[in-house]
């Protein structure tokens, strides 16, 4: 099945993102809100993460990461297709075992609902 996401592209998005709301925990930062989407039936996010966190492949690492736990979050929770999302990855996550970010990230979403 092909995935429901897509990134965020324009620079003005990623600013606007950062003055909305947000909710944060020990593995990752979400910043979400509404944005002019075209395209309500697929998911607006964004995964960042930072250069002090370590090299290109940890980096990737978590970003494969926090995808896969977001493509099962539109299955299995309702998610809001109208918020766009920025999630800004700590240093935290990858140290951690999969389930636990997983378990932990899927409380955080289902506050924003």
């Amino acid at each position: 099945m092909k995935s429901k996401i897509v990134a965020l592209s324009r620079n003005e998005d990623f600013k606007k993102l950062l003055k909305k709301k947000k909710n944060s925990n020990k593995y990752v930062t979400i910043y979400y809100g509404n944005l002019d989407n075209d395209n309500k039936n697929k998911l607006n996010i964004s995964f960042v993460t930072k250069k002090k966190i370590g090299n290109a492949v940890k980096r990737n690492k978590i970003k494969r990461r926090l995808r896969q736990i977001f493509d099962h979050a539109v299955k299995e929770i309702s998610i809001k297709f109208e918020y766009s999302y920025l999630v800004i990855a700590k240093p935290t996550m990858l140290n951690n075992n999969y389930t636990n970010i997983k378990e932990t990230l899927f409380q955080e979403i289902k506050k924003i609902r």
